[in-house]
């Protein structure tokens, strides 16, 4: 029976994940700020600890990876799936705001992994899935200061691949593109205060599409948490996982551009060696 510790498991990916899990026999560690609302989300389960974390409270967290060995004895899988986004130009974005989303969306995520892979670390195995998003792998208006903060978690996914992979331990960057699931809702989607009108047609277009993206996105949720429980099982896991067709072409664009900037620049970009 293999372990999961999934934070943001009460609603969302995190909660659908949580129901496969137990659905398939596993047993589950589900945090949220409010354990109550797990329960009431998913039931009550023999195989279910619903434990309180804030991700950006460090002792809690430690507290709760402490909780999950207690209760299991061990951290085979880690969703690190808690985080939110903002909308809004880089300029646009107050500090407060910024601050707000990188405390969760990589602080966050640094503390909880940090707590739960000494546990890994000892057992000499495990999986750590990191929610990334396709915003972390190419920027894009309107959503800077979230990319940059997924982009944070794809660097911190590669550099714990390299340091955990002797150590038995697998780590990937979660890439989904358009799903629909409720963050684009207010509860998961911050709109920045400010509004500049020189953006009106860059980060403002996107400010003024939010609302009809919510609920026609093409990605399936249920399917989503399908692979990412069947995933666990892969075993030599990619450092990055890409989901959703809107990924794939967006993946595809960004290695095109690329290419493009390395064939133009190629004879400049040699020209500085000794």
């Amino acid at each position: 029976m293999k372990v999961w510790f999934v934070t943001g498991a009460s609603r969302g990916i995190g909660a659908l994940v949580v129901r496969r899990v137990l659905e398939k026999g596993d047993a589950v560690v589900a945090t949220a700020r409010d354990p109550q609302a797990v329960i009431e989300r998913i039931g009550a389960h023999p195989n279910l600890l619903s434990v309180a974390l804030d991700v950006t409270q460090e002792d809690q967290a430690v507290a709760a990876a402490q909780a999950a060995i207690d209760r299991f004895g061990k951290v085979d899988v880690l969703l690190n799936n808690a985080g939110f986004g903002l909308i809004g130009a880089v300029e646009e974005a107050s500090a407060a705001e910024i601050e707000a989303v990188f405390r969760t969306n990589v602080f966050g995520l640094l503390a909880v992994t940090r707590a739960v892979l000494p546990h890994m670390r000892k057992a000499r195995s495990g999986r750590i899935l990191n929610i990334s998003s396709i915003g972390g792998y190419r920027g894009a208006a309107g959503f800077g200061v979230y990319g940059a903060s997924k982009f944070a978690v794809e660097a911190l996914s590669e550099a714990l691949r390299a340091e955990l992979a002797p150590l038995g331990i697998h780590v990937t960057a979660i890439e989904p593109g358009y799903f629909r699931t409720d963050f684009m809702d207010a509860s998961s989607l911050k709109v920045s205060g400010a509004s500049i009108a020189d953006y009106d047609g860059t980060a403002g277009k996107v400010r003024m599409n939010a609302g009809r993206i919510n609920g026609a996105q093409p990605g399936d949720p249920a399917k989503l948490a399908e692979v990412l429980v069947d995933f666990v099982e892969v075993a030599d896991p990619p450092v990055r996982l890409p989901l959703g067709a809107d990924t794939i072409v967006a993946i595809e664009a960004k290695h095109a551009s690329d290419a493009a900037i390395v064939a133009q620049w190629r004879s400049v970009a040699l020209s500085t060696g000794f």
